[in-house]
């Protein structure tokens, strides 16, 4: 990452600038998710698993080092760096068929598991670096989903 302009650091460890948001930037990032999918869904129709899967992989792979650069720049896990809602919100997403209702619904369920961190997750952050900051917020992802598919289910939204 030390080779990475800049701009393009900022750009994507803050997701495009909502990190500055001056009050909640991981819910306005995570916001941004939620607007994006259902704008992806919409106009070009589901997206495929392998996709889904694949932008995870590579949102995480380019996450941790960015984010780790970012921390050495702005001290620990610092406000303004959102990869890892970006990584937490496409895990509460993955397999999710349930339109716009299902899709705000996991929004609120990942901010919830993401602020209160139960059930291990807040151990994830104790990794430190750029590992701990995106491994915390996928775990909060996986609860997230889990939540989401199972109120999905008990609700009768389709799945993929």
């Amino acid at each position: 990452m030390d080779r990475m302009p800049r701009p393009l650091l900022y750009a994507l460890g803050t997701f495009f600038w909502t990190g500055f948001a001056p009050i909640a930037p991981a819910t306005v990032a995570s916001a941004g998710v939620t607007v994006l999918w259902w704008l992806s869904w919409t106009f070009l129709g589901p997206i495929p698993l392998w996709l889904q899967g694949s932008m995870l992989v590579a949102v995480t792979l380019i996450g941790i080092p960015i984010a780790t650069k970012l921390e050495q720049i702005h001290g620990e896990d610092p406000s303004l760096v959102v990869i890892d809602e970006v990584a937490g919100m496409l895990v509460t997403y993955f397999a999710l068929n349930a339109g716009l209702a299902g899709w705000i619904a996991g929004f609120f369920w990942f901010r919830f598991f993401d602020i209160l961190k139960p059930l291990g997750v807040r151990k994830l952050e104790k990794l430190g670096g750029g590992l701990g900051i995106m491994l915390d917020d996928i775990g909060a992802g996986v609860l997230a989903a889990i939540a989401t598919q199972v109120m999905a289910h008990f609700l009768g939204w389709n799945l993929v």
